[in-house]
């Protein structure tokens, strides 16, 4: 049976239906930009003290002087957690002694926040942090709860496909844009920590299966010179809007609760796109759905003012389609021999350690110097040249260079972090930006590498456990953004040494810029150290031969390596 590609050639590549599908899909994905970063606001952790007790007999004096000093970010500043203990401060605040003078502070017995906290309200007004006091022994929460929507992400990853390829692209599409904003809504009446923990997990289910199936979906729709521009500039650029609206959004409305209502509502407006995005005809036919799959060309052909044929899906045509047999492959198969071993394991710790950086850069704009709001958004405006920058490198430039030279880059400024004096804080902020600019830059390149390394039988396959060991990695890196409260170049100088690792292994990644898509495992390009392995055996096998008199004529040898390489 002719593919779909030719079998829809007469509608061109670029008309009104297809800007159409490009525009809308696009659309559907600014809501998944802002729930994906939300927990760095939702999350927000402000600064905090110990609190008195209203009836506390303290003079002021005493109840300044309530709070032992400590060494954070190397200022010297007051306890978040720990305060001397109330009992002996009154007892000298009523004999009237002096704190430091007459008392040596130093000495005294120190105590837990057993009557909570006082929270500053300069950045954030009231997270899910105040709600919950989720500081001091509690402080573990936070990581966990940006780490367990990633676990949400990591469950729908793996269902979506699945789902979709049972039910249709665009029936999970829409019910997974239900999932992620009916499940946000309810979030804003928990009662505990663990209920909105709990949904966040469902609503990332829900946020990145509706982000993979109308990606599917629009690639499925649309013509292949479209298409590369759809999935590199159309899903990701509407993504980074959305990504750039949650900061505005947190900026005007510093309740949590008030937060996720305005971020749940831009949902409700994809609703009428139900009448207009149509079903993949690609899966409707291998579904054997050929009438529906008719009807949606035909209105396609209308509506781009052609022409189509009077039979679009000929009866020889269909009874060979039910005939086919489709060849399988399970995830034994991205081990078979060595060599695609060793390139699946690399490309499992390349999508893991670059989506490390990523996220680690994105959740941890609040720890920079400066307002977190404007911080935040510029996190989120630097991604669109980091797209259009990888579009124009897959285009012109050999990928693994492309990926290891903007993985250098991230991680190689992130490092210089460390160095700068903490006097010159916009320093700082630029080097962040500018390793999430190369970081973003070779994530999104990763998706047509994958697809270009692997053959047919496997590459879906390939591109489903990648991209499931990047979801691992943004499970870990909340806890990268975590230590920065022990150390604030901590953080920093892991993910900078993390980055500029993997960019060193993605130089012995095989090169498939220019090269056919491979159709079986045999045509798989070697990777590097395997390749010189192999060209030194065959110069030794026939050095060999030519002392055994094997091989004796120089135009033989020549065409030996010739052959082999």
């Amino acid at each position: 049976m002719r593919d779909y590609e030719e079998l829809s050639a007469f509608l061109g590549e670029w008309g009104p239906f297809q800007r159409l599908i490009f525009f809308l899909l696009s659309v559907s994905i600014i809501p998944n930009g802002f729930n994906g970063m939300s927990a760095v606001f939702l999350a927000g952790v402000p600064e905090h003290r110990c609190a008195l007790p209203p009836g506390a007999n303290l003079s002021s004096a005493w109840a300044d002087a309530s709070l032992p000093r400590e060494q954070r970010g190397g200022r010297d500043v007051p306890s978040r957690c720990r305060r001397y203990r109330l009992a002996e401060l009154a007892n000298f605040s009523a004999q009237g002694l002096r704190p430091g003078t007459d008392v040596d502070l130093a000495r005294l017995p120190q105590e837990r926040c057993l009557d909570g906290w006082e929270y500053s309200r300069d950045v954030y007004h009231h997270t899910i942090v105040t709600q919950w006091n989720l500081v001091c022994d509690d402080d573990w929460k936070v990581p966990l709860t940006t780490s367990l929507f990633f676990v949400g992400v990591l469950i729908g990853s793996f269902v979506s496909g699945q789902l979709s390829d049972r039910f249709g692209r665009k029936t999970i599409l829409f019910a997974t844009m239900a999932v992620q904003t009916g499940f946000s809504f309810l979030q804003i009446f928990s009662t505990s920590w663990e209920m909105f923990t709990i949904l966040f997990l469902i609503v990332g289910m829900g946020q990145i299966s509706n982000y993979v199936v109308a990606f599917v979906l629009g690639t499925e729709i649309l013509g292949k010179s479209v298409r590369i521009i759809f999935s590199t500039l159309g899903v990701c650029i509407f993504f980074a809007i959305g990504y750039m609206l949650l900061p505005l959004f947190a900026y005007f409305i510093r309740d949590w609760r008030m937060l996720l209502l305005a971020l749940t509502v831009p949902g409700l407006f994809c609703v009428p796109l139900w009448w207009v995005i149509p079903e993949s005809p690609r899966w409707l036919i291998t579904q054997r759905r050929f009438q529906e799959a008719e009807v949606i060309i035909r209105k396609a052909a209308k509506m781009n003012g052609v022409t189509a044929p009077d039979v679009l899906f000929d009866p020889v045509e269909m009874q060979d389609l039910n005939l086919q047999q489709q060849q399988t492959a399970d995830l034994f198969d991205l081990f078979r021999n060595q060599n695609i071993a060793t390139i699946t394991v690399m490309s499992l710790l390349l999508w893991m350690l670059t989506s490390i950086g990523y996220f680690g850069l994105s959740l941890s704009t609040p720890n920079l110097h400066g307002d977190a709001y404007v911080n935040c958004f510029l996190s989120a405006v630097i991604e669109v040249p980091a797209y259009v920058i990888a579009w124009l490198l897959l285009r012109i430039l050999p990928r693994r260079y492309s990926i290891a030279g903007t993985l250098f880059l991230g991680g190689g400024v992130v490092l210089f972090i460390q160095l700068v004096p903490t006097s010159l804080h916009i320093l700082s902020v630029i080097l962040v930006m500018l390793g999430k600019f190369g970081i973003t830059s070779a994530f999104s390149m990763l998706y047509v590498y994958t697809a270009e390394l692997y053959p047919t039988i496997v590459r879906n396959m390939a591109v489903g456990a990648t991209s499931m060991s990047s979801r691992v990695g943004s499970i870990i890196a909340p806890y990268f953004v975590y230590l920065g409260a022990y150390d604030r170049f901590l953080p920093y100088i892991l993910m900078g040494s993390l980055t500029v690792l993997i960019g060193i292994v993605t130089l012995f990644l095989p090169e498939s810029y220019g090269n056919p898509l491979p159709e079986n495992l045999d045509q798989m390009l070697k990777v590097k150290c395997f390749k010189t392995r192999q060209r030194n055996s065959n110069m030794k096998n026939i050095k060999e031969a030519q002392e055994n008199h094997e091989i004796d004529h120089p135009v033989v040898i020549k065409a030996v390596h010739i052959h082999e390489i």
